[in-house]
């Protein structure tokens, strides 16, 4: 069950129409930009306790 916390950033990066804008802004960076950049250590926590939870059960 915890393996579907790996479908987050797919499913969170595969709609493009929901973050594709302009703003809100942050240090210059429009939110289509800093929306994706944020997806890379969410995705490398959610693969870290993926892997320790499947790790543990095994």
């Amino acid at each position: 069950m915890v393996r579907l916390l790996l479908l987050l950033p797919f499913i969170g990066l595969m709609i493009v129409p929901f973050y594709n804008t302009r703003e809100p802004q942050l240090f210059g960076f429009p939110f289509f930009y800093w929306y994706q950049l944020a997806w890379v250590p969410l995705t490398s926590l959610l693969t870290w306790i993926v892997y320790r939870s499947v790790r543990r059960a095994d």
